[in-house]
């Protein structure tokens, strides 16, 4: 079986400077390029992205940072696109989640096509349509790739990392969260996200 790598939603808009910064966020996709140098064990590497178009009450004038949220990551905008920090030169696969509604987990995403550049400069007016062909789920990616074993990194943890570790334990997967590799909102609720997994069967390590 095989061993993949989940880097969770290290993007423009979650970094410094960008429209939900997470305070971290820029040196945390400088750390996790430096950690796939190093990782000589890891048979698949895969990374996922807020791609809103229209995600409904997820989006607000005035937010409530639970379960409402200032404009971020939409689709097709630099906001969207992986920091520039991150070295994609190794990733197998892009998920993009989110489209219609808030989907936090990377489980909610689907593949994205070969042929967009996932990072960069990219114009908001450059093409956001990911609908062509049969759409592929991570799990389904993950199960035709024979990975039994996950590694999740990214932003932020109290978040979409916590969405996307409960979702792969619970879908039988073993499941690490590599705690040097994540950066989160606000220390306690880190704290208490990082419990909750733990109790859930993730290896917090």
């Amino acid at each position: 079986m095989a061993k993949a790598l989940i880097i969770v939603d290290v993007q423009n808009d979650f970094c410094e400077g960008g429209s939900l910064p997470v305070e971290g966020g820029a040196d945390l996709a400088t750390q996790i390029s430096e950690l796939l140098e190093e990782s000589v064990d890891l048979d698949f590497i895969v990374a996922t992205q807020d791609w809103h178009i229209d995600p409904g009450a997820h989006f607000s004038q005035e937010p409530n940072f639970r379960t409402s949220w200032p404009e971020h990551c939409v689709a097709g905008t630099r906001g969207a696109s992986l920091h520039r920090n991150l070295d994609t030169e190794d990733i197998d696969a892009y998920f993009r989640k989110g489209k219609f509604d808030a989907a936090y987990s990377g489980f909610d995403g689907l593949l994205a096509p070969e042929d967009e550049v996932a990072v960069g400069e990219r114009e908001a007016h450059e093409s956001a349509d990911d609908d062509a062909g049969i759409p592929q789920s991570l799990d389904d990616w993950l199960r035709e790739n024979e990975v039994d074993e996950v590694l999740i990194v990214g932003i932020a943890t109290e978040h979409c990392v916590r969405a996307t570790a409960l979702d792969a334990v619970n879908a039988g997967y073993d499941t690490t969260v590599l705690r040097s590799y994540v950066v989160g909102i606000d220390d306690d609720s880190v704290e208490e996200a990082l419990e909750e997994l733990a109790e859930a069967g993730v290896e917090i390590k």
